[in-house]
């Protein structure tokens, strides 16, 4: 049986071939234009419509893997679709190409055809989102889902952390875990499981669970939360500190960076390398001066009008077996409050009302008004008992006060950016917080490494966490990340620090560039340049061994090798993209230290470029068309060039679904990366496939799937002026993904990993580009702010923050009761920017009436600056 299609061009000439996979072509005839066919080749010499008649046999039409696919191969806009998606209702129309498929028997012209699909009214999903009212936190929050995460409380630089939180199964406060990093701390005598102190405040479970959670002003790792039980309301309060002192900048230590990374998830390193530094770990975990402490607080509150009982249960361990097994495991020693494992290690410290606690287990009847006070003590290890009673004299208050302004005086260390949406305020302070305590290592020198929650570093996943810190001032601290990957680096040239990834080269290289954007250290190139020429020379052998010819049309000059966890050995358009952008930076930090090494690289760069772009269109060509929501279609690009198209939707079969998705591999790790890594220009019709049909196919609410943080569509929007669309993003991303009383974020909507940096530093990196965002010679300001931000007697301020223009601050007032919008920019660097911009919406969408300061365009409601060295001023009049 035979299978028809007909493929009309709007304009001719064309010329090219047909292939077909999974069918055979049994014919083609010209029936529209002039022209000639000749096997699987046609020519049509035409410049009006042409129509081309294909012929399929044995087709597999059926649903399922490995369909039938028909490919027009022209010299010009090649193109794929499968047979069986062709319908004369929903033709095959790629606007973009002026091309479209539709039966064998449709006689209707191109633009008959195109009148049809156009007036049916259809939109895109990015027109849907134009048309709509501009995403918000709270409508944002109202639909979508809302996790729970625990919360890490730690000193930062010190690797011993505390997961604090409570179980929502039961629903009353709470636990304590201590870990080294992402190692389970262990109790001696149980067979070494894991520690887990458990807590209990309230009568128990029950059908209503009532608890909130705030961090310290909304921004400090110190964890509050509320637990609301009829008229008692206990109040809690935890944090890290040490065990003979309050904390501050001068006796905090950290830990070694060496030991460090053996207890993260994911490191490379062998069991032999693992016991040569067991002595170092094992001082560096057990053998401190000094223990962290979780220090917790809970003040119960009879808010009645009658007396009412406040229930206590003191630190007792959870071991994750048997409960009748727990009791043989501890026990709680009443003169000295303490809850003892053994025969006399200490893992807890209880007072009730300044005293020790005198039962493990406690009811106490309060009086309208009157309170209780719980305060407890969880070493991160147990101690012996001379320690313990030093431990129970520790004053909290004093601490605490101590705790606040250690964390206060790091913010007032950074840049600041001061926002009139505290939702995301909060969240900017606390994100570098949560970033700054998983950056590990001793103080004041020596490698950091920015562990990116529970995992070790890993060159792209830590990428924006250490570009965030240069964003913020942070520089020091972002040069002690790097130096971490400078020194783990293989003697061939490799960077690679976790779980096997093959592209963390390129990316540690793309940081290093951004770090020196910012900096201008010649200095600091001078002293790492042998480990840069190193890596870039890894890269180069490494494509050179793919410049062959049977790779020529697919991967020629790709390199080859795996981005994330599934073993997806191929020339993946992530991997190139960034090595590339790796290539280019390392490239431009030669410019003046090696100008030879510099231009050298710098053709190298060129040339891979040139083979990825080469191999992405290739790639387009060869991958199905896909239909949109406004009756068009698209290629969709695949992730990798040896696949025709987006994996998951089975051109040539396989098994792709992972990490609670069918599209994670097209999406998370797929061509979209080419943008951000400079690649593909964000307004090329490259990119506008690879947008299109990512958007169709992998995103909700404009979010995107499982691990959303991955796909780069967000800069893409900033880049391409469509605000709407990228708060969309921004907002969805964010509410579903971190928790909403503590900030902290998961990796994936289905809650796997806690903590997770990488995450929160690029919802770091969004809320930066939205306010500030080099372009080649420009800086432009507040491109993707939402419009509410702009309201009457709402401010923006951002005081120092770092471009690769040196520090820059910006203050916002809008004073439109008297209709005028105010800016004022001060940029006193030596490296100016030739170009200032600024996006100033007004809250209804007006356009201004009058400017001072610059030239105004009301289609983007931007002022470009006039610009001078010093102070800035400009004003919008409504």
């Amino acid at each position: 049986m035979k299978n028809c299609v007909t493929v009309l061009w709007e304009q001719g000439p064309v010329e090219g071939r047909v292939e077909i996979a999974y069918g055979k072509l049994a014919g083609l005839k010209i029936i529209a234009g002039k022209g000639r066919s000749d096997g699987n080749c046609f020519s049509i010499a035409s410049s009006g419509p042409c129509r081309l008649i294909v012929e399929c046999a044995e087709a597999k039409m059926a649903p399922g893997a490995c369909a039938t696919r028909v490919t027009v191969d022209t010299q010009k806009n090649p193109f794929t679709f499968f047979l069986r998606d062709v319908n004369r209702d929903f033709p095959v129309f790629i606007a973009e190409y002026g091309v479209m498929v539709t039966d064998g028997d449709d006689r209707r012209s191109f633009a008959d055809i195109a009148g049809v699909i156009r007036g049916k009214g259809l939109v895109s999903q990015l027109t849907t989102i134009a048309n709509a009212p501009e995403e918000s936190y709270e409508e944002a929050c109202s639909k979508t889902r809302s996790l729970v995460c625990p919360t890490w409380l730690g000193l930062s630089r010190d690797m011993r952390f505390f997961h604090v939180g409570y179980l929502p199964e039961y629903g009353y406060l709470g636990y304590v875990e201590p870990v080294y990093h992402s190692t389970p701390q262990v109790l001696p005598g149980t067979g070494n499981k894991p520690l887990r102190v458990s807590f209990c405040v309230g009568p128990g479970a029950s059908c209503r669970v009532d608890i909130t959670r705030r961090l310290e002003e909304g921004v400090l790792p110190i964890l509050h939360a509320t637990q609301r039980e009829d008229d008692v309301t206990y109040h809690f309060t935890s944090f890290a500190t040490l065990e003979m002192q309050p904390v501050t900048a001068k006796n905090l230590r950290g830990s070694q960076w060496e030991a460090v990374y053996p207890n993260t998830v994911g490191h490379m390193l062998k069991p032999e390398e693992v016991a040569k530094i067991q002595g170092l770990m094992d001082a560096e975990m057990r053998g401190r001066e000094e223990e962290v402490v979780c220090a917790m607080r809970i003040e119960a509150v009879n808010t009645g009008r009658t007396p009412r009982y406040a229930w206590f249960k003191a630190p007792h361990v959870h071991l994750f077996y048997h409960p009748a097994d727990e009791k043989k495991a501890y026990s709680f020693q009443g003169e000295d409050g303490f809850s003892v494992v053994g025969k006399d290690l200490v893992y807890g410290v209880s007072r009730v009302n300044g005293a020790p606690m005198p039962n493990e287990e406690m009811a106490i009847l309060l009086q309208p008004g009157e309170t209780a006070l719980l305060e407890m003590l969880v070493p991160h290890q147990p101690l012996s008992p001379a320690r313990a009673k030093r431990l129970a004299r520790l004053d909290i208050g004093k601490h605490l006060a101590a705790c606040r302004k250690f964390w206060k005086t790091k913010l007032q260390q950074a840049a600041s950016i001061s926002l009139p949406e505290a939702a995301i305020n909060e969240r900017v302070q606390a994100g570098l917080l949560h970033l700054d305590i998983v950056s590990l290592g001793q103080e004041p020198d020596g490698n950091i490494l920015t562990c990116v929650g529970v995992y070790a570093p890993i060159g792209s996943e830590s990428a924006p966490m250490i570009q965030f810190f240069d964003s913020m001032g942070w520089h020091k601290l972002a040069e002690r990340s790097l130096n971490f990957f400078l020194d783990r680096q293989r003697e061939d040239g490799f960077i690679q620090n976790f779980g096997g990834y093959q592209l963390e080269t390129g990316p540690a290289l793309w940081s290093m560039g951004e770090h020196f954007r910012y900096t201008q250290d010649k200095a600091w190139v001078r002293r790492i340049q042998p480990k840069l020429l190193k890596a870039c020379e890894y890269l180069l052998a490494w494509r050179e061994r793919n410049k062959r010819d049977d790779l020529r049309g697919k991967s020629y000059g790709l390199l080859d090798g795996k981005v994330a966890d599934p073993e997806d050995f191929f020339h993946s358009f992530m991997l190139n993209g960034l090595s590339y952008l790796g290539l280019k930076r390392v490239a431009e930090m030669l410019a003046e230290i090696d100008p030879a090494q510099s231009k050298r690289l710098s053709r190298e760069a060129a040339a891979f470029r040139k083979d990825i772009r080469t191999a992405f269109y290739e790639a387009v060509g060869r991958s199905p068309a896909i239909p949109l929501s406004d009756g068009t279609w698209v290629p969709a690009p695949p992730p990798w060039t040896e696949y025709p198209g987006p994996v998951s939707l089975y051109a040539d079969g396989g098994s792709w679904f992972t990490h609670g998705t069918f599209g994670g591999r097209d999406s998370l790790i797929g061509s979209l990366h080419l943008v951000i890594s400079e690649v593909l220009d964000p307004d090329e019709i490259g990119t506008e496939f690879l947008f299109k049909s990512h958007q169709q196919l992998f995103t909700v609410k404009n979010a995107g799937i499982s691990q959303p943080y991955y796909c780069r569509h967000d800069y893409i929007h900033l880049k391409r002026g469509e605000e709407k669309a990228f708060l969309k993003t921004y907002y969805n991303q964010l509410t579903s993904l971190q928790d909403r009383e503590t900030y902290t974020f998961w990796e994936h909507y289905f809650g796997a990993s806690q903590h997770k940096t990488h995450e929160e530093a690029w919802f770091l990196m969004q809320t930066r580009w939205m306010l500030y965002l080099e372009e080649g010679e420009t800086l432009a300001f507040l491109r993707g702010i939402p419009r509410q931000w702009l309201e009457d007697g709402k401010k923006i301020e951002l005081h120092d923050v770092a471009t690769y223009f040196g520090p820059v601050s910006l203050k916002v007032e809008s004073d439109l009761s008297n209709a005028v919008i105010r800016a004022q920019i001060r940029c006193q660097t030596k490296r100016q920017p030739k170009t200032i911009t600024i996006r100033l919406p007004h809250p209804e969408g007006r356009k201004a009436v009058a400017v001072t300061g610059g030239r105004y365009d009301p289609v983007t409601e931007t002022v470009c600056v006039t610009t001078g060295k010093g102070v800035m001023q400009v004003a919008l009049n409504f």
